[in-house]
């Protein structure tokens, strides 16, 4: 068959190829862990740059010259693993553990009990709170791990050093599925100055529905897989997606929908503010009041483009909300909505009905929206 006018795969149809940079950590002296991680590596050399380190010197060296997306630790008694997955948090990369059996009961059981204690709280514990998934090698495994209640964020993949019950390569394609997964979690993190300046530039087109309120705004022409990502996880897809069109970007051809991502335990889809607070009868201001209100209740990203959609309209009177905003102890509230509409937005002055304030409520406002999908 013929496959040279096959489309390449939906994840990169548009998007410029970069490789996941993935960084091992383990234990030298352990030669199943070390089986496991060599396995891991050779089976990922085509679809990821992958880096291993076993011991302090190296993990520090490659932490620093790799700069990688994720960190897969092995192991959680050796101190330097722990250490290594603390600096790579701060350096910005996504720390996965593999436990390895070593949270096992009977393995607990075997540590003094001044080793044990000391190392569960001064850094074991934290280390494994803080790491953006677990994987468990096995149903039991997971169970006794769960049953701790460290982290909730709980893989099992087989190990395949160990029992035929899987492949090496499905192994692989399932631990690589956990890098994924990681990788489009909180992806507003991972979106640099750029892409949250055309984020809003998207929204504004998206808003306005045309492309000449953007004046002349630098906006890149290739839309990233963790923006519609972002988008679909904040409700705001729709609007993203007309703004693309609008401006004519391209995009990678995901559904975002069906993408794996985690959530923070309370999180909800952002419901659209009309299944809250009722719909527009006909009193604008009544209803941009509910808006704030709901906003005052929850700051949403999905609530605040769709304040905005309501302040371009022509019927608004500046005033007359002014004074029920006064009236209703929301005044400065909404102030600093406007600074945050003109930042995340790019709302114009002349469409708002009170002057912005920027201050450190405004910046508290500000973390609410922007730590929204945060784990």
């Amino acid at each position: 068959m013929d496959d040279s006018n096959r489309a390449p795969p939906e994840d990169i149809l548009y998007e410029p190829i970069r490789l996941m940079k993935v960084l091992h950590i383990y234990p030298g002296n352990d030669s199943m862990v070390t089986k496991h991680v060599t396995m891991l590596a050779e089976g990922m050399r085509l679809s990821a740059d992958i880096r291993t380190a076993d011991n302090s010197a190296s993990a520090r060296q490659l932490l620093r010259e790799q700069e990688p997306d994720i960190v897969h630790c092995h192991g959680c008694w050796q101190y330097f693993v722990a250490r290594t997955a603390a600096s790579a948090i701060r350096q910005g990369a996504r720390v996965i553990l593999t436990l390895h059996g070593q949270l096992e009961p009977w393995v607990i059981s075997q540590q003094s009990m001044q080793d044990k204690v000391c190392k569960s709280m001064l850094w074991q514990r934290d280390a494994v709170r803080r790491a953006y998934a677990v994987i468990t090698l096995g149903r039991l495994e997971r169970e006794n791990f769960k049953h701790l209640g460290w982290n909730p964020r709980i893989e099992e993949i087989h190990n395949a050093v160990i029992t035929n019950t899987i492949s090496p390569s499905e192994m692989v394609s399932q631990t690589f599925a956990v890098y994924q997964k990681v990788m489009d979690s909180n992806t507003l993190e991972l979106m640099d100055e750029i892409e949250r300046r055309q984020l809003a530039t998207i929204l504004k087109a998206g808003l306005t529905g045309d492309r000449r309120w953007i004046g002349n705004e630098d906006v890149p022409g290739h839309v990233s897989r963790q923006l519609l990502i972002y988008a679909e996880h904040e409700g705001i897809r729709n609007y993203v997606d007309y703004g693309i069109n609008l401006l004519g970007l391209s995009a990678p051809l995901i559904d975002t929908e069906k993408i794996a991502a985690y959530m923070p335990p309370s999180y909800t889809r952002p419901r659209p503010i009309k299944e809250i607070i009722g719909d527009y009868e006909g009193n604008e201001t009544d209803y941009l009041l509910r808006i704030i209100t709901q906003l005052h209740k929850a700051p949403l990203l999905l609530h605040l483009t769709e304040l905005a959609r309501e302040l371009y309209r022509d019927s608004i009177n500046d005033e007359h909300i002014a004074a029920m905003l006064e009236e209703r102890g929301l005044l400065a509230f909404t102030q600093r909505l406007m600074q945050i509409l003109s930042e995340q937005l790019l709302l114009d002055e002349g469409y708002m009905p009170v002057d912005p304030i920027n201050d450190r409520q405004t910046q508290r406002i500000r973390k609410i929206i922007t730590s929204h999908l945060k784990i």
